[in-house]
């Protein structure tokens, strides 16, 4: 028999009700809500941000308040508005659930539709105290005396401010539960403000109360509001920051503003005076005239920025209008002073770093695409632009934005869009801050489902027939994020390319003077340049003109980040205008975002590399990722070695062969760079990758002219030649800037007139120091020879006996010393090997070299130390001879490589790094010490390099602090830009260093 369905309950069960709880059942029974007649309050419970939680709050309010609950149980059954107050403020704070069980009659404050105004909320706290108005020869605007001065008013306090607190978030919250009225952000963030000012002006009547015990108060004592307060746009849960000024600075002053403080912040929130001048190091309250005198003299570019939201708050009033108007037009020239970007840019990057990499995504407040971005862009573009725009002397996030949008500072649609990304944020921090009133601004963890659900459901977030509610809201954050992250380019760039080209028939275009201000705000040297440069890029009515003027805005952010926009722009004007026949240029910018970042950083950051790109622009395209990783770390210097070779191979003519190699080289050089610049390459990979491109260079040149030459002369060469590498080119461990030292060897052939072999070989020598010597569009290529015997006066080119003879009659201790890098590195390779196996009996002699060679080559030191640093070099700071530098480093090392290599066969090495290996391993030396050789080594050379890259041509003195020490800083891979930083630190590297060094050279 088939059994008729059951009848489904009208009543919905805690399943369909979203109850969780297994005691919830029991709860609605208990609460006598488990019937038709209360299937309302069931739905509308159901909807509560966490309804389990409002549940058991209800079930022990019911408990608490025993005979009185049926009042409230009939409230909320005929009160629609009422139950989504109270439904909604106990699903969303466990807080506000607790202070209503401890206080159950306060559900009747709930009953209110209308939020107090600003008076009535400073009279119902000062009630709270029975404070009266101050009377007497200096009476202020918002001064009473509390007629309750206690310990109990803490809690009088406290209790008043909740209650307050609590009718606000229950309006607020409604929504979500019942059709009821939202509140707008700003209404919310004012009446808090108002709160903040009636809380803190019954907090002073007690402490007027405490310290003027018998009689009335005898100094003035303005509290001024700063921050979020100033701004009318607080938090529900927030330190509250004010400065106080008084008339006169004396003790009972101080007294009074530490005793408000003292109860302000037991009773309601942390009240914060660290933005007083000097921060909480300065005097906690100052006289108008202090403040002003510091302001004037010592207050840096955040300090101003601070003031922009600057409010009397309480206290005398008519003192705080007048400490507003000493220091206002201070903060509106603060954009005219000198330091003004490079404040700004520390401010900033301080913000960053106050947030671990790890949480910037779930940051609301500091992270990535966060509310702090929206504040200190819109502050910044207040500075820039108000000190000749009065409409924009206001003080709120959005009051300003509004501001920028009407005088055409940013577009209207940007200023609506980061309004309500603002907003958005503000609405999450406030309903994560109400869940336990707490101050935070961490979103849930991604795999944290209940907490995101809870946190949709409180902030009315609903599902969209695609995605749940936990889904869209993931969908909005990240949106807003983003749309966050691109507010430079939005806030800063676009309005400057709105003024030189129309992009929107509707756009407001800022005049020439506002886009020069801008364009200086943001780290441009000569602004009237750099506004030159973007008419140029942009102008006509061609397609490569519309591109770059929608490229632009993203390009100009990048740029700005980097250590010298305004070279930086120019050398993209450069770029572009070398690769104006290059449709594929733009094209790659426009689609690959990692090209077009990586550009602006290279740009921004080296006047070396301009010129190699607009002559090797395919290396731009490797700026993209492949599969692999990023395009630029693809080539192996064996591979390009190999290429090198191939092509200069193809041509019969010298010159046309060493152009090929040196066009494969300026690639390579582009590409070893690039990838040095943007972090991916370390020290040594650079050095090897270097010297690498130069011996294939130098082996590809010498086999062109050997090829050549017996063209010529119709028959073979009459000697063997190879060229032996010295000095850095021997150790493969090249820089930027090095020339290659090399000694030039021959052998006669079989049958061959040495005197003919020789001048044969001399006229192949110079010939490929003249063909790679010859001026072009690449870094020099300088073959410098000036260590071969007898030094400059003596033969460019020897034979093998002849250099064998000299070694073992005449070479100095220097020339032995010198002859610890040789190797071989083009030529006759059997030859090479022949010549280093006749020089190894002079550099690894047995037993060693002689005491007095060691101490011939400690006297020579000390007068290269003495001598041969250049004038007006800083010791401390000189990468190859300054104390601790490369010289220093490398002498060290070849000092133990003299001493000990006929016992240690893993120091006939010719790699500095390779043999403070050997020597750590050996135990030669403590690892320590090695470990300081090394890392000064690797530090001076990143130094060096870093020089060569920024400037664009050879240094070795590091600058003094400025822009250009922060470029190098940056470039060398310092975390950030401050140039003083790297250079505390290579200096204590190299100190470290040094003294190592003197302890081996004092043995």
């Amino acid at each position: 028999m088939v059994r008729p369905p059951t009848a489904r309950s009208a009543v919905p069960g805690v399943g369909r009700l979203g109850l969780l709880e297994p005691s919830a059942a029991a709860s609605l029974h208990e609460l006598g809500w488990d019937n038709v007649e209360s299937i309302p309050v069931l739905w509308a419970l159901s909807r509560a941000p966490d309804a389990d939680l409002a549940l058991s709050t209800l079930v022990k309010l019911r408990e608490r308040m025993e005979n009185n609950w049926a009042a409230l149980d009939s409230a909320i059954r005929s009160e629609t508005a009422l139950r989504g107050r109270l439904f909604a403020l106990l699903g969303s704070s466990s807080a506000f659930a607790d202070h209503l069980v401890v206080d159950p009659a306060a559900w009747e404050i709930l009953r209110r539709k209308e939020l107090p105004g600003r008076d009535e909320l400073i009279a119902d706290l000062l009630d709270a105290v029975h404070a009266v108005p101050e009377e007497g020869p200096v009476p202020g605007g918002l001064l009473f005396r509390a007629g309750e001065s206690g310990p109990e008013v803490v809690a009088l306090l406290r209790k008043r401010y909740r209650d307050q607190l609590m009718l606000l978030a229950a309006l607020d919250l409604a929504a979500t539960v019942e059709n009821e009225p939202v509140l707008a952000y700003q209404v919310v963030g004012r009446h808090l403000t108002a709160l903040a000012d009636a809380a803190l002006t019954a907090a002073l009547s007690v402490a007027v109360a405490r310290v003027c015990k018998d009689g009335p108060v005898p100094v003035r004592l303005a509290v001024i509001a700063m921050g979020k307060s100033g701004a009318c746009e607080l938090n529900y849960v927030s330190d509250v920051d004010v400065v106080f000024v008084a008339e006169p600075a004396d003790a009972t002053a101080t007294r009074l503003a530490a005793e408000m403080m003292s109860v302000a912040s037991a009773a309601y929130f942390e009240v914060d005076a660290a933005l007083r001048p000097e921060g909480k190091a300065g005097a906690l309250v100052r006289t108008l005239d202090s403040h002003v005198a510091y302001y004037k003299r010592w207050a840096r570019t955040w300090e101003f920025q601070a003031l922009l939201k600057n409010r009397p708050m309480t206290g005398d009033l008519e003192l705080g209008e007048e400490y507003k108007a000493a220091l206002m037009p201070m903060v509106w020239t603060a954009s005219e002073r000198p330091d003004f970007v490079a404040d700004v840019q520390a401010m900033r990057r301080r913000v960053e770093d106050l947030v671990p990499a790890d949480m910037r995504e779930r940051e609301l407040k500091l992270g990535h695409g966060s509310l702090r971005d929206v504040e200190f862009a819109v502050q910044l573009l207040q500075l820039v632009h108000g000190r000749v725009d009065e409409s924009l002397h206001v003080q709120g996030t959005v009051e300003a934005l509004t501001a920028l949008a009407a005088g055409g500072y940013i577009g209207r649609d940007d200023a609506a869009n980061l309004t309500a990304s603002y907003e958005f944020l503000r609405l999450l921090e406030h309903r994560l801050q109400l869940q336990r009133l707490r101050r935070t601004h961490t979103l849930p963890a991604s795999d944290d489902e209940e907490g995101m659900r809870w946190l949709a459901r409180a902030a009315h977030i609903r599902p969209d027939g695609r995605q749940d509610a936990v889904g869209v809201l993931a969908n909005e954050i990240r949106r807003n994020a983003v749309r966050v992250r691109r507010l430079h380019a939005k806030l800063f760039y676009r309005p400057l390319l709105e003024s030189v080209v129309k992009l929107e028939p509707e756009a407001l275009r800022l005049s020439p003077d506002a886009a020069v201000r801008q364009l200086a705000a943001l780290g441009y040297q000569a602004p009237e340049h750099a506004l030159g440069h973007l008419k140029a890029l942009t102008s006509g009515v061609s397609r490569k003109g519309r591109i770059q003027a929608l490229l632009l805005p993203t390009l100009l952010e990048w740029l700005g980040e980097t250590p010298n926009p305004d070279a930086g722009l120019l050398a993209y004007r450069r770029v572009s205008e070398g690769l104006g026949d290059q449709t594929w240029f733009l094209r790659e910018l426009r689609d690959e975002g990692a090209i077009a970042q990586r550009l602006m950083i290279v740009l921004g950051s080296s006047e070396y590399l301009p010129d190699l790109l607009i002559n090797a622009p395919d290396t731009i395209r490797m700026y993209a990722d492949g599969p692999g990783g990023p395009l630029l770390l693809s080539p192996q210097p064996e591979d390009v070695a190999r290429g090198i070779m191939r092509a200069a191979g193809r041509y019969n003519d010298p010159k046309r062969a060493v152009a090929a190699a040196r066009s494969l080289r300026r690639h390579e050089l582009a590409r070893v760079a690039s990838a040095d610049l943007l972090g991916m390459l370390d020290v040594k990979q650079v050095c090897r990758a270097l010297s690498s491109v130069w011996v294939a260079v130098l082996e590809a040149s010498l086999a062109a002219v050997i090829r050549a030459s017996e063209a010529e002369m119709g028959a073979p060469a009459p000697a063997d030649f190879a060229v032996i590498g010295m000095g850095r080119l021997g150790g493969k461990e090249l820089g930027y800037g090095s020339d290659a030292d090399v000694l030039f060897v021959c052998d006669p052939r079989p049958g061959e007139d040495e005197t003919k072999a020789v001048k044969w070989a001399s006229s192949v020598a110079d010939r490929v120091q003249k063909l790679l010597g010859a001026p072009s569009v690449d870094p020099p290529l300088l073959v410098d020879a000036g260590l071969r015997p007898e030094g400059r006066n003596g033969a460019l080119v020897r034979t093998l006996a002849a250099y064998d003879a000299y070694y073992q009659q005449w070479a100095q201790s220097w020339e032995v010393q010198a002859l610890l890098r040789a190797h071989q590195v083009a030529g006759d390779q059997q030859l090479g090997v022949r010549f280093l196996h006749v020089i190894d009996k002079v550099r690894y002699p047995e037993g060693g070299v002689s005491t007095e060679a060691v101490r011939e080559i400690r006297r020579i030191k000390a007068r290269i130390d003495a001598e041969r640093l250049p004038r007006n070099a800083n010791p401390a700071t000189h990468t190859k001879l300054g104390r601790g530098g490369l010289a220093d480093i490398e002498w060290t090392v070849q000092l133990m490589q003299l001493r000990y290599a006929h016992d240690v066969l893993g120091l006939h090495n010719t790699s500095t790094l390779e043999s403070l290996n050997v020597i750590e391993e050996t135990k030669l030396l403590d690892a320590s010490d090695v470990a300081l050789l090394r890392d000064a080594w690797l530090t001076a050379t990143k130094a060096r390099n870093a020089l060569v890259l920024v400037r664009g041509k050879p240094a070795d003195q590091l600058p003094g602090p400025g822009r250009l020490l922060s470029a190098v800083a940056r470039v060398a891979g310092w975390p950030n830009d401050d140039g003083s930083e790297f250079l505390d630190h290579y200096m204590r590297v190299t100190r470290r260093a040094k003294a190592v060094v003197e302890r081996v050279f004092g043995q």
